[in-house]
């Protein structure tokens, strides 16, 4: 059971791990052995989306039809090339460290690989900091579904949480459970996007989230 501080569901990829220009051009990839092209920046904008949703979000129904599963394969063929490329985001493993110091519960959510989370958590030197870790394997739709979120809840039987996350589907994700939302920009996104997907504050760094991490005071949900 967590503190009664109460739980952060804290993101991964693009949040503690830099990952998120790689995943762009791993899907880049995958989509032109297909001979569809969609450009870096379109794909960017969606990094964060799990792999089921984001195909179709980019490339349209048609191609999800023909072809989705396939690009998904081959996406991971890609990512897994990169896996050894991808480094810990500057005072990564300290803001798990102050918010277990700080007295809350912790649960990592990632839309992410089983296997490469495992990658991100040795990264990150994760050790046993968090009370739970949640991946695109635990759900049948990633974000921006909130399934990612429902299940680590339930994983430290918590009824209050603040999410943190990169990206504006992790605040839509979060949104669509009436929790409250708290992103850094290290995925590439600006303020105003972050803000206006949901997020009640934005840092520009990990390492500045970690100096004011008390902040991070879990809700009842609004919805």
């Amino acid at each position: 059971m967590t503190d009664t501080q109460g739980t952060v569901i804290l993101d991964v990829d693009g949040t503690l791990v830099d990952t998120n220009y790689h995943h762009a051009l791993a899907w880049y990839r995958a989509f032109r052995r297909y001979d569809v092209t969609v450009p870096v920046w379109t794909i960017h904008r969606h990094i964060g989306m799990g792999g089921d949703q984001l195909v179709g979000a980019v490339a349209g129904d048609d191609v999800e039809r023909e072809h989705g599963d396939d690009i998904r394969a081959a996406w991971l063929e890609q990512a897994d090339r990169m896996l050894d490329e991808i480094s810990a985001l500057p005072g990564a493993h300290a803001l798990l460290e102050a918010v277990r110091g700080a007295g809350f519960g912790l649960v990592m959510a990632s839309s992410g690989k089983p296997h490469h989370v495992e990658r991100y958590a040795e990264l990150i030197d994760a050790g046993d900091l968090p009370e739970a870790w949640v991946s695109s394997g635990d759900v049948e739709q990633t974000k921006p579904a909130p399934d990612l979120l429902q299940v680590a809840m339930e994983r430290v039987g918590a009824d209050a949480a603040v999410v943190v996350g990169d990206s504006v589907w992790d605040c839509r994700a979060a949104a669509r459970l009436g929790l409250p939302s708290v992103a850094v920009r290290t995925g590439g996104f600006s303020n105003d996007e972050l803000r206006e997907a949901g997020a009640t504050s934005v840092y520009a760094s990990v390492e500045e989230l970690t100096g004011d991490v008390t902040a991070l005071k879990p809700q009842e949900p609004t919805a």
